[in-house]
């Protein structure tokens, strides 16, 4: 028998309990995925279950590979092992042998995203839809979220109702019928389609039961519906299912993923033993108690207290900073002092709400020679959005740049093919033009054909005016590139991954204004020229340790000694998006809570009294976080005290509030106070009906 001597008492719970439905609510730091690989070890060496009767689910393929790893270690068995993958490839290892019975083949081709909207955009365009009017990646995301909700297209027409819902419905149908002719599955459907063969072939699901008859998942609160079904309809047979996770740590919702699948696990397996991993083995006290005064706000939760045998260590550390440059620079000099008495700068991370934040810190860090690497994003001046508004500035600029000729034409699309925009630069290289010169060519409608004349002449219409406002200000031209060559509105179509975009082209307006100040009588080749300076100097090898930029989002699994949050204001972080609307603040403080329980050492909280942001300065006051965290366990490094946090990150009201109240609300409007529980204002608004506010923060007043 392998020892569980180095297991606490709840993890060997986790390990030696095997039999019916088991929820591990495993905190932050608390060894969940020890426990859960020796789960799987124990059932193979001392419960004798075959292997192959042992079905293990993670999130990422790393980590399916750490959990084989480990396994192989602990059994002594590298041959034989328990299936253990995601989701999506087990559900994909399903589907080589059933697909048939659903009208594929069982050598499927798996179309990736960009595969499914070059489908998706021949559909529209069968269809005679425009991709202006329902962008490709709106309709996908569209699509997407009906299939992680189990909606074919059939199901579909129940719920369209709105043009656009009509127009998703069309295409979804094509985009299915395509797919089937091509005899592909996309990612989602691998999901959806392994689910809706349990249901329609009982045999089909019968087979799989009787094969698995323990099933593992980690980070449950992060599945879907379709990820909820999967398991549910695998395990009813046996009723061995064993799910791993922390509603704490839920900050997926934006990309489909339910945590109210953990919350209702015990509704849904009402014989389910429920162990709480409460002890944390990463950070210090302060740190943790800081964490778990902050996710107590929330009123979604599951009840875990963290705590921690290690030591007390240091204050966390609150900065004020002047503005995003002093905050950036307050980051690198932190670094430093800890390259300095350290030595390990891989042991330091900087966390943000948006990527658009890294660029003040990366510029800072390249001032100071520091090294540093981004995860999970690239750095700003290499994202696509910033290098396609880039591309027209530098044709603008004068230069016959054809790089930035072709990437500018093409991005967003402009009715000029890459063939055409290759077919214009050999038609200026035979007759010896500068792209300015083929601006005023009168010849051109004969080498290229009439077709691409107007979109052309309107190209270059725009090129001109970029080149007339930099003769103005630098800030002027690139406001006007940026609205008028059509990315944004590109970029438009609600997702959250495209509104990170827009957001990272607004940040390269502040960027500019803010070297207007500090340059004066910029010119727009400097600005170019600068630009490609930060990017030529950030020239290292990212195997070399350096500091680790990342979102929030990003963050979550991992642990660094040391852990700047910054960007902690009103409107930032919590993100705008999420204020008029609890179940997003309580996410929002969910991400904070995962931000801060990535520190094991010292964690440094850092806001702005003023913010270049999107071009144009914003005052925000401090965030509520912060606010949030006791006073005994923080430290002020710079002028500002607790209160003055306090003050600054509320509205304060003049006389009480009580049920019955009329009030009126920024956003909603007018109403009637139902009910008031601690800080929290329940009112019945005229328009937008029930809805429930924070009275510290809510533009709210009573009439």
């Amino acid at each position: 028998m392998f020892s569980l001597s180095d297991l606490n008492a709840e993890q060997k719970e986790v390990v030696t309990i095997t039999d019916g439905p088991v929820l591990v609510l495993a905190g932050a730091g608390s060894g969940k995925t020890k426990a859960l690989t020796y789960r799987i070890a124990y059932l193979i060496s001392e419960k004798k279950i075959a292997p192959e009767k042992i079905l293990a689910i993670t999130f990422t393929n790393k980590a399916a590979g750490e959990m084989k790893e480990r396994v192989a270690n602990l059994t002594k068995n590298v041959k034989n092992l328990p299936v253990m993958g995601t989701f999506h490839s087990v559900c994909a290892r399903i589907l080589r042998r059933e697909a048939p019975r659903l009208g594929y083949s069982a050598n499927f081709v798996i179309y990736d995203e960009d595969d499914a909207k070059k489908v998706i955009k021949k559909v529209m365009a069968r269809l005679g839809l425009s991709d202006k009017k329902l962008p490709v990646q709106t309709a996908k995301s569209l699509i997407s979220s009906a299939k992680n909700e189990l909606i074919g297209p059939d199901e579909y027409a129940n719920y369209a109702e709105s043009f656009r819902e009509k127009s998703v419905l069309d295409i979804y149908t094509a985009y299915q019928k395509e797919l089937q002719k091509n005899d592909a599955l996309d990612f989602d459907d691998l999901l959806m389609l392994t689910v809706k063969v349990f249901e329609k072939f009982p045999d089909v699901l019968d087979y799989y039961q009787r094969i698995w008859h323990f099933l593992l998942i980690d980070e449950y609160q992060d599945t879907n519906h379709a990820q909820y079904m999967f398991a549910k309809l695998l395990s009813e047979k046996h009723q061995n299912i064993c799910v791993v996770g922390d509603d704490a740590q839920a900050i997926y919702s934006w990309r489909g993923a339910n945590f109210q699948n953990i919350l209702d696990f015990e509704k849904d397996w009402p014989k389910a033993k429920v162990i709480r991993l409460e002890k944390n083995y990463r950070s210090t006290k302060l740190i943790l108690s800081a964490a778990q005064s902050v996710i107590e706000r929330n009123t979604e939760r599951t009840k875990k207290i963290l705590w921690t045998d290690n030591e007390s260590g240091k204050p966390i550390e609150i900065y004020e900073a002047a503005s995003e440059e002093d905050e950036a620079s307050f980051v690198a000099r932190k670094a430093e002092e800890i390259r300095a008495s350290d030595g390990r700068l891989g042991e330091v991370a900087g966390f943000y709400r948006t990527n658009a934040q890294s660029r003040a810190i990366e510029e800072q860090l390249l001032n100071m020679h520091i090294p540093y690497k981004i995860v999970g994003g690239v750095r700003f001046y290499e994202r696509k959005e910033i290098k396609d508004v880039l591309a027209w500035l530098r044709v603008a600029s004068g230069v016959s740049d054809w790089v930035a000729f072709e990437r500018s034409l093409l991005n967003p699309p402009s009715g000029v093919g890459r063939i055409t925009a290759e077919r214009l630069q050999a038609y200026a290289e035979k007759n010896n033009l500068t792209i300015k010169g083929l601006a005023n060519d009168k010849n051109l409608a004969k080498s290229v054909g009439t077709r691409v004349v107007q979109p052309l002449t309107e190209y270059f219409r725009k090129i001109k005016k970029i080149k007339r406002l930099a003769g103005e200000s630098v800030s002027s031209a690139v406001e006007y590139a940026i609205k008028t060559s059509g990315l944004v509105e590109h970029l438009s179509d609600g997702t959250f991954e495209n509104e990170e975009r827009i957001e990272n082209l607004w940040e390269l307006l502040s960027v500019v204004k803010e070297l207007e100040t500090t340059k004066k009588n910029l010119t727009l080749e400097a600005f170019l020229e600068e630009v490609a300076l930060l990017s030529d100097i950030d020239n290292y090898n990212e195997s070399d340790e350096g500091l680790t930029l990342m979102t929030l989002h990003t963050s979550k699994g991992l642990e660094y000694d040391y852990v700047f949050i910054v960007g902690l204001e009103e409107n930032i972080f919590p993100h705008s998006r999420s204020l008029l609307d609890m179940q997003q603040l309580e996410e929002e403080r969910r991400l904070f809570y995962v931000g801060i329980t990535r520190a094991k050492k010292e964690l440094t909280l850092i806001y702005a009294r003023r913010r270049l942001y999107f071009g144009g300065i914003q005052y925000n006051q401090p965030s509520r976080f912060i606010a949030e965290i006791p006073e005994n366990l923080f430290l002020f490094v710079g002028k500002t005290e607790k209160k003055d946090i306090a003050e600054n990150s509320k509205v304060l009201f003049a006389g009480e509030f009580t049920p019955g109240d009329e009030v009126e609300h920024e956003f909603f409007g007018k109403g009637k106070i139902i009910e008031i529980v601690d800080d929290e204002i329940t009112a019945d608004f005229n328009v937008y009906g029930k809805k429930t506010v924070s009275i510290h923060y809510a533009p709210i007043k009573k009439l």
